[in-house]
């Protein structure tokens, strides 16, 4: 397609040039110039091609002549080019001392001051030098005063003041005209400064702009979510909060393992089993399934069964099994519980399966192995190897580690065959 457009172009240009010189050709003009007693006659058309070619050869001397004067700054442009480039690989590297040295010299060429200046008070700032990095950015701001705002709100929060940074970047928030990196930043000073309303005005700004990826506005959101329920101060203004957020953001595992702890806490467990069911019902969850064991109220026997007929779909579900557990302990069905318990331990030790497991040998009236349990619990949280139960205590004169085999089906219901 391109060559047809070139033939196109050149079969125009042609067809102008043979009208043109048709039309010239027949009155080519007359141009008489007479100084000092010299004459000087020529045709209009050939004037004007000489009067180009004097143009020409002025601009040729002009740039001969200055080309010795613009050696030192044409090699002055070249080392802070280098100088930037070094900079920035250094800065991406941890070399964050010889980064600031180097963006610094690369600030002395006019064309690269933004951004040089910008990264040397990046660099300051991963070393630590915070007062140093607002130093350059008092002097990026002359150049490039929306990045340096935005990166000084960075700096103060790394150094401790996430007031300050959320005060600087108020202005331009409440106005509309904050940068997408400027409202990452409203958003975490704003958590860092226990102010959750605007931290969740930052999120639709954010989603909106694009720029950061599904995982990282995903967890950004959580994040300012879980923070915003956890600063309920009743349950008033908790179902106020949970009431106005949109469905998409109340459907996280997380928000809602929130929402539902909050919610018990000031004795909503009604509403906090609902929302915990529900999400359940629409996608599996361990957290929610953990929680859910952890709820106290309610019809705790029909729970329980409930709980046990998630064991059809999801036998090898150590959360599952948590819950059933410590259930069965509330109930009194020491038996019961400890079964669970050590099917969970047998899957995926964890130290809250351990600590369930000792309260129910304690219920079983076995304080030895319930200290050895607790420890056991205690021994996990610090990162060092339980120690292992005697086999005769358990269920069956062993602990079954042996995974429960299931029928796999498909989204349709039909039967996956294995491999």
């Amino acid at each position: 397609m391109k060559v047809w457009r070139w033939i196109l172009l050149l079969v125009i240009v042609a067809a102008v040039a043979a009208f043109g010189w048709h039309w010239i050709a027949t009155d080519p003009g007359y141009v008489l110039v007479r100084f000092r007693g010299v004459t000087a006659q020529t045709s209009l058309l050939a004037a004007v091609v000489l009067l180009l070619l004097a143009w020409a050869l002025l601009v040729a001397l002009w740039r001969l002549l200055r080309w010795p004067f613009g050696a030192f700054s044409r090699r002055h442009r070249r080392l802070s080019q280098q100088r930037l480039a070094d900079g920035l690989v250094a800065l991406m590297e941890g070399r964050h001392s010889e980064a600031e040295r180097d963006l610094s010299r690369a600030s002395r060429l006019n064309t690269l001051r933004g951004p040089a200046l910008l990264a040397a008070a990046e660099a300051s700032s991963r070393r630590g030098e915070h007062a140093r990095a607002l130093e350059s950015l008092d002097e990026a701001a002359q150049v490039a005063p929306r990045a340096a705002r935005v990166l000084r709100a960075r700096v103060l929060r790394r150094d401790g003041r996430p007031a300050e940074a959320l005060t600087l970047l108020t202005p331009e928030a409440e106005s509309g005209n904050l940068s997408p990196g400027g409202w990452r930043e409203y958003a975490l000073a704003a958590l860092a400064s226990g102010d959750t309303r605007r931290a969740r005005e930052a999120l639709d700004p954010l989603q909106k702009s694009g720029v950061l990826g599904t995982r990282a506005y995903g967890s950004l959101e959580t994040l300012t979510l879980v923070a915003s329920i956890n600063a309920a101060t009743d349950g008033a203004v908790l179902n106020t909060l949970w009431s106005q957020l949109p469905k998409s953001q109340r459907r996280a595992p997380a928000v809602i393992d929130a929402y539902a702890r909050k919610a018990a806490a000031f004795g909503l467990e009604l509403p906090a089993m609902d929302e915990v069911e529900s999400a359940l019902r629409r996608e599996w969850s361990p957290q929610l399934v953990e929680t859910y064991g952890n709820l106290s109220g309610g019809d705790l026997e029909a729970r329980l069964r409930r709980a046990e007929a998630w064991q059809d779909s999801h036998p090898n579900d150590p959360s599952l099994l948590l819950a059933l557990g410590r259930m069965s302990v509330r109930l009194g069905q020491w038996n019961k519980a400890r079964q669970h318990l050590e099917r969970a331990l047998a899957l995926v030790p964890t130290p809250n399966a351990w600590e369930a497991l000792g309260d129910a040998y304690t219920g079983l009236g076995d304080a030895q192995l319930a200290q050895r349990c607790y420890r056991n619990a205690i021994a996990m949280g610090r990162g060092e190897n339980p120690e292992l139960l005697p086999a005769s205590s358990m269920v069956g004169g062993r602990l079954d580690t042996r995974p429960i085999a299931i029928e796999e089906r498909d989204e349709h219901g039909v039967p996956r065959l294995r491999s």
